[in-house]
């Protein structure tokens, strides 16, 4: 990511959410605290080389919404015998 380093931390969380947008096909995309924490952790400058994320699609309970879907985008958490092996699992939820 070329760019300056007071322009680091907030151009990791646009593109974390362009991401979503792409991966989740929807524009509503809603970065959680702890995910904004760990991108934000080393400071402004500092970002994470890489971050597991786990992005949730979940319906939108206001009337006077725009969309009717929005992604939520959390930190998944590491598994302690490692990353290796890992893929993408689809989690079917009961709300």
């Amino acid at each position: 990511m070329n760019s300056t380093f007071k322009k680091k931390a907030p151009k990791a969380i646009k593109e974390i959410r362009k991401f979503a947008q792409k991966a989740m096909g929807t524009k509503d995309v809603r970065v959680d605290v702890k995910l904004n924490k760990h991108v934000w952790s080393s400071g402004i400058r500092s970002v994470p080389r890489r971050v597991r994320v786990r992005i949730a699609r979940k319906r939108n309970d206001d009337e006077d919404a725009k969309e009717e879907l929005y992604s939520l985008v959390t930190v998944a958490e590491i598994p302690s015998e490692g990353l290796r092996g890992l893929g993408t699992k689809v989690i079917e939820e009961a709300d």
